[in-house]
């Protein structure tokens, strides 16, 4: 059956609308209200809905694109990392509310302690990670996607990844979504304007805070949030989001060649 997931693509909108705004409000983005306040006033309904069902994940993830985006987009420091403070301080608050998020916090801070309970899947995911090795076990042999690792399709692909092609496998996985946060990063900074410099931050930050998050779960640096790796999780939602990601930064980068061969046609004409 076709499943629709609205998170996903509150991300994405979040990102627009995070630019919408930052073209409509520059001249007063350095001022808390205008630069911070109001425009995450603004997100707060949607994301409400998003920890009605429950989904904190994506709340917080919403958030801290939100976040980077305003920043880069010239909200002040201060206030931000003030709201950020409040926001985690918020959100661990809610967590303590529901029984069972609170029960993967605690899991979380020791998941050997929990390993029959709440920490059952980071506990299992260091173990495939464990033993892959620096060759794996092979494509398609892996032991704990058949048995002990839930999810494993979807939030926890990349330890079957370890474990299946080896240590090498998981160092280029990360590799890849460094250097595309990197060149997203490039991108955006020669963006023709200010709202495509924005924009294209947004882009990179949906795909690259998505990644380095799911590798801080998968891990057990990081709690568990429901976070899948980008391009290589189970989820059409997800992908297309990504997609979308991607179609921004491309866009972007050819608007750059274009200006860039319209500035070389006119010092040639002037030479002439």
């Amino acid at each position: 059956p076709f499943v629709l997931q609205p998170g996903e693509f509150l991300k994405l909108a979040t990102v627009i609308f995070c630019a919408m705004w930052v073209q409509q409000k520059k001249e007063r983005m350095s001022s808390p209200w205008h630069g911070l306040i109001l425009p995450m006033l603004i997100l707060v309904l949607p994301v409400l809905l998003l920890i009605r069902q429950p989904d904190l994940g994506s709340a917080m993830f919403v958030f801290a694109v939100a976040a980077v985006v305003l920043f880069v987009g010239g909200a002040p420091v201060l206030p931000l990392g003030i709201f950020g403070m409040i926001a985690v301080v918020g959100l661990i608050a809610l967590a303590m509310t529901m029984p069972e998020r609170m029960g993967r916090l605690i899991a979380f801070l020791d998941p050997e302690a929990h390993q029959s309970g709440e920490g059952y899947q980071v506990t299992q995911a260091l173990i495939a990670l464990g033993s892959g090795g620096t060759q794996g076990v092979g494509l398609g042999r892996s032991v704990q996607k058949m048995v002990y690792l839930p999810e494993a399709h979807t939030d926890f692909i990349f330890p079957i990844v370890g474990e299946e092609l080896g240590l090498p496998a998981t160092l280029a996985v990360v590799a890849v979504f460094l250097l595309f946060t990197v060149m997203g990063a490039y991108i955006a900074c020669h963006a023709r304007d200010t709202t495509g410099m924005v924009l294209g931050v947004g882009a990179t930050s949906l795909v690259g805070l998505q990644a380095f998050a799911n590798f801080g779960v998968t891990t057990g640096i990081l709690p568990p949030k429901g976070v899948g790796l980008p391009f290589i999780s189970y989820g059409g939602s997800n992908l297309v989001l990504c997609l979308a990601a991607v179609g921004i930064l491309l866009s972007l980068h050819r608007q750059a060649q274009y200006r860039e061969e319209a500035r070389s046609r006119r010092l040639v004409g002037g030479r002439r």
